[in-house]
């Protein structure tokens, strides 16, 4: 039986009543579907979307984390609706932004990732109260400064009547989590489904889950011993300081170690700065590597370890490097653990045991697909390694964009090109890290190998769904016997059933919330309409504006102080700036730094260069130094940072602000803003002014405000022409004449000096 609407095309998609019926309950309310993988959550997307688009409601746009999932919904968009093609589009960063904008007003259905559509939102090249429908795919992603979150933000407040749909395999196991995620999307409705549901029973293929326990080789023992000897050294330290409460430090977990490194910071940010304070810090950093040498041992292998131990020595002898990895290498633990791992000839026995199963599964079925997680790079080679001389097994790696060492990564088009051969066939063993957890669609996958457990229930759950979707699958998982592996491995599960619980807990809870609103969850929680009437209070405080503009420099266009701007209603114009970061009038400019970045600038002299420039361009400069780390972030004396912000305050006499975040950061630009605009009624330039310049600096200045002329074309342009009046006077073929000038690039300059201003 398959699904009937006169927008999708016939017979190509089962009709499954519990996607029916969420698709029904989408169209009326905003909706958080959780649904396991491989359960069908698109096709619940194709429905909405289909029937939005019979009524003729407006444009529909889907959001997805990455370029691979944005493609993939594309594709599959176009393969079962029955429109044109070209109402659907695709976008990814590799689109002109002038194509872009094109193709937001002609399309009817945008697929793209969230950062794309961020860029559009805060650049003014689409506007959201054209659409009806936005669907967040991975939903869960939507919190803290992740730009679904300022996405769903802006679109209600265009659009309130607008529907909502995240799509999710599961949102977290704490109700905090879940209920952040509800907020930041509008929800007020839940869909969950799980594979024991009653309606999806039908549907769901069986997992065989079985776990392995491996026994670690005498041969690590040594190595094991005197990292534990060495961390031991540190654990004691810090409980003679004070630092830590535990009356066994044998009990001490990484979790531990990370709040003591929270404590010593904020200790430090509170001003209570010491050189003990400083020694505890750089203790507790010893001792957190040390910890993460002796579990990559435990639950990676030896080469692992030895790549780690070479990172280290790298670190240590740089000019930069933290004070922990000198002491550490400097060691003699460490030294003889070093020595002792580079004579190790044996690797960890999960390689041989992930062998044995890969083996064990294409003796069965020579047709299969198998993935085999793992969390580290370095380890996915090893195991490609093992895996590539074996009769029948075809493996290949499957990581990340980003470069990690020597190891370059994949770009999305590589990504795209290993999943289409994986699917034909050309592989069939993926050697994965957490790029493949989310949202690959690989139906046939019949072996899931995890090399290690994972904390993360909701990792846990999207590496388990890559297998059992259109068949019975089958996911073993390798556990390394008294090491950190046992423990992750019971995290994952006790989170995954209280992620289903506090579910339940918040679906039934929603339901009542719409009868009546001071239902409480539980005595020991608060009401959900508690955080709601926050939230909602807090946008009425907000939003309030939208008689300010401000010109941010195109590099903080991606940041939170530009999302919060925009979302309080600011009109926040991007250009490139030549100096500081925010122009709030003709007077007042911006300079905003992290307080990393302060450090850095400090240590390799870009500083006084960039605030000398500041100030000569402007008559109030302002510098904003943002977050509680700045004596901490990098291994710098203290009366060092403090002489510097002496004598940017009374050398340069430049004001400074200290924020704790970003949105403290858009808060101070939005308090400047209103002085500036509102109360003194300066007007904004159209581009940071400049308080004295020579008559070759101006003339250069006037041609950089031309369309697409950056600081190269403008010498050019004034080199080739003499004046800017034979500038103004000249034709398109003229300037198209000049190198580095385009055909598009002339007409608008053209266009600037030839069409009339209109008001």
């Amino acid at each position: 039986m398959f699904v009937k609407h006169e927008l999708i095309k016939p017979k190509t998609i089962e009709h499954r009543s519990y996607q029916v019926s969420i698709a029904e309950s989408a169209l009326s309310r905003n909706t958080l579907v959780v649904l396991p993988t491989g359960m069908g959550k698109t096709v619940i997307a194709l429905l909405v979307i289909a029937e939005i688009l019979r009524r003729k409601e407006g444009k529909i746009l889907f959001l997805a984390p990455t370029k691979p999932l944005v493609i993939q919904h594309s594709n599959f968009l176009k393969n079962h609706l029955i429109i044109e093609d070209q109402d659907i589009v695709s976008f990814s960063g590799e689109i002109a932004p002038a194509k872009r904008q094109d193709l937001w007003k002609k399309s009817r259905v945008i697929v793209a990732t969230p950062q794309v559509v961020e860029n559009d939102i805060l650049s003014g090249r689409i506007d959201l109260s054209e659409f009806s429908l936005i669907i967040f795919d991975e939903a869960h992603r939507a919190v803290g400064a992740y730009s679904y979150v300022f996405i769903a933000e802006t679109y209600r407040k265009r659009k309130p009547e607008g529907l909502i749909l995240g799509i999710t395999a599961s949102p977290g196991s704490e109700i905090e989590k879940i209920l952040e995620v509800c907020r930041n999307l509008g929800i007020d409705n839940i869909e969950i489904r799980s594979k024991d549901d009653p309606d999806v029973k039908p549907y769901v293929q069986e997992i065989e889950i079985s776990w392995r326990k491996i026994e670690l080789p005498h041969e690590f023992l040594r190595v094991i011993n005197l990292l534990k000897e060495a961390l031991s050294q540190r654990l004691k330290a810090l409980k003679e300081a004070g630092a830590l409460e535990s009356s066994s430090i044998s009990r001490i977990s990484r979790k531990k170690l990370l709040e003591i490194q929270e404590r010593i910071q904020r200790s430090i940010k509170e001003g209570r700065i010491s050189n003990t304070l400083f020694t505890l810090a750089s203790l507790q950093n010893e001792a957190l590597k040390i910890y993460h040498a002796l579990e990559l041992l435990q639950t990676q292998g030896s080469t692992a370890l030895r790549r780690f131990f070479e990172k280290l020595q790298a670190e240590a002898k740089s000019k930069g490097g933290s004070k922990a990895s000198k002491v550490l290498m400097k060691d003699p633990l460490i030294i003889e653990a070093i020595a002792y791992t580079k004579d190790l000839k044996i690797d960890h026995p999960k390689i041989d045991e992930t062998v044995k199963i890969v083996k064990e599964q294409f003796e069965r079925n020579p047709d299969s697909r198998v993935i085999v997680f793992t969390n580290y790079r370095d380890t996915s080679i090893k195991v490609e390694e093992s895996l590539k001389n074996q009769p029948g097994i075809r493996p290949i790696r499957f990581v990340g964009q980003a470069a990690r060492g020597e190891d370059k990564g994949l770009s999305q088009k590589k990504q795209a090109e290993i999943l289409d051969k994986f699917r034909k066939g050309e592989y069939n063993t993926l050697i994965a890290t957490s790029v493949a957890e989310e949202g690959i669609d690989i139906p046939s996958t019949d072996l899931v190998v995890f090399y290690e457990p994972i904390p993360s229930e909701i990792r846990t759950i999207q590496r388990r769904g890559r297998t059992g979707r259109k068949r019975a699958g089958k996911v073993v998982i390798l556990v390394a016997k008294g090491t950190p592996d046992e423990g992750y491995y019971w995290s994952a599960l006790r989170k995954e059933k209280r992620m289903r619980r506090e579910l339940e807990i918040l679906r039934r809870k929603l339901k009542k919330r719409l009868e009546k609103e001071n239902i409480i969850l539980s005595p020991s929680q608060k009401r959900l309409t508690d955080y709601v009437d926050k939230v909602e209070e807090n946008r009425e405080n907000k939003g309030k504006e939208e008689d300010l503009s401000i010109i941010a420099d195109v590099r903080e266009c991606r940041t939170q102080v530009v999302k919060e701007l925009a979302s309080r209603g600011v009109d926040v114009s991007p250009k490139q700036i030549d100096v500081g970061d925010y122009v709030i009038s003709d007077k007042v400019c911006v300079e905003r730094k992290s307080s990393r970045d302060f450090v850095d600038s400090m240590i390799n002299g870009n500083l006084f260069r960039q605030l000398a420039n500041l100030k000569n361009s402007f008559e109030t400069p302002i510098l904003i130094v943002e977050g509680e780390d700045i004596f901490t972030s990098r291994n710098v004396k203290p009366s060092s940072i403090y002489g510097c912000l002496a004598s940017i305050a009374v050398d340069y006499k430049i004001p400074i602000l200290f924020s704790k975040n970003q949105k403290e950061t858009a808060d101070f630009i939005v308090a400047i803003a209103r002085r500036e605009q509102q109360e003194s009624k300066k007007e904004i330039p159209i581009r940071g002014g400049r308080k004295t310049m020579t008559l070759r600096e101006r003339q250069q200045y006037i041609v950089e405000g031309l369309p697409n002329v950056s600081s190269v074309l403008a010498k050019r342009l004034l080199k080739h022409f003499r004046t800017i009046k034979n500038i103004a006077n000249a034709d398109e073929s003229e300037l198209f004449s000049v190198e580095g000038i385009g055909k598009s690039t002339a007409k608008d300059i053209f266009d600037v000096f030839n069409e009339p201003y209109e008001e």
